[in-house]
């Protein structure tokens, strides 16, 4: 078991966004989240990321409550892509996916031929190390996306938590970044945690779903049990067909006017 978590409370002054989540995430899998706006997605991801603390409830991971693992210990352990990301000093591209590697260096040491090497293969299997003099002032918000998201890789941790990771990006750059990410899952021992607005995205690529609504956990399970018909009605309150889709192997969904 990764992150076990019991009776998870959060208030937000006196809205309480997320209502005594119970759930165990384990190694070596995709996980999506999918939910209405508003329903708690980033809060929850947010807490299993300690940027924020529960006001009720506990999360375990690897056995050690989450609250007692020191900045640094947790940086080595998961890694984050926020769905904002604002950076008004002009560092160049490879200066911030170097950022990733720094939970991995002494404090009063500089970066080796071993995080220069990784920094390169990552900004190469991310598509930016062309512009990787570039300042990322100057930068589009896809392109900003996929530096954060080639620092979350340098980081090398066991956990990858994206909110909305692809949101600003086109189709091609989406789908590179996601078989980016889930390459070699089981060889590397690691865990993805993924919010996502595209559930077809997210059926393609997720071994698990867990659908948010209004601060709760709906369902959770097998994306090929759990995606139905009946659960899109619940959560979304809209008519869908889900079907098989033998080109892209997975189940996907279509709406009706």
């Amino acid at each position: 078991m990764l992150f076990e978590i019991k009776n998870l409370t959060y208030f937000y002054n006196t809205n309480n966004v997320l209502r005594n989540i119970s759930i165990e995430l384990y190694r070596k899998k995709v996980y999506g989240i999918l939910g209405p706006n508003g329903c708690g997605k980033t809060t929850f991801i947010d807490l299993l990321a300690k940027i924020r603390k529960p006001t009720h409830g506990i999360i375990n991971y690897k056995g050690k409550n989450l609250l007692n693992y020191s900045k640094r210990d947790l940086s080595k352990e998961i890694s984050l892509v926020p769905q904002n990301f604002y950076i008004n000093f002009p560092f160049k591209v490879k200066e911030i996916v170097m950022m990733g590697r720094y939970p991995h260096i002494s404090r009063f040491s500089t970066h080796s031929r071993h995080d220069i090497e990784i920094v390169e293969e990552v900004m190469n299997k991310t598509g930016i190390y062309k512009f990787k003099d570039r300042l990322i002032t100057e930068l589009s918000g896809g392109e900003k996306q996929r530096v954060v998201f080639a620092r979350a890789l340098a980081q090398d941790t066991s956990v990858l938590i994206m909110d909305e990771g692809t949101s600003n990006l086109d189709i091609n750059y989406a789908l590179n970044l996601l078989n980016t990410a889930t390459c070699n899952l089981n060889d590397k021992d690691k865990t993805i945690i993924c919010v996502f607005q595209d559930i077809n995205i997210a059926a393609m690529f997720c071994d698990e779903l867990i659908f948010m609504k209004q601060g709760e956990i709906l369902t959770k399970g097998f994306t090929d049990i759990v995606l139905t018909d009946e659960n899109i009605r619940k959560v979304f309150n809209v008519d869908a067909k889900v079907y098989f889709e033998s080109y892209s192997n997975s189940k996907q969904i279509v709406f009706k006017k």
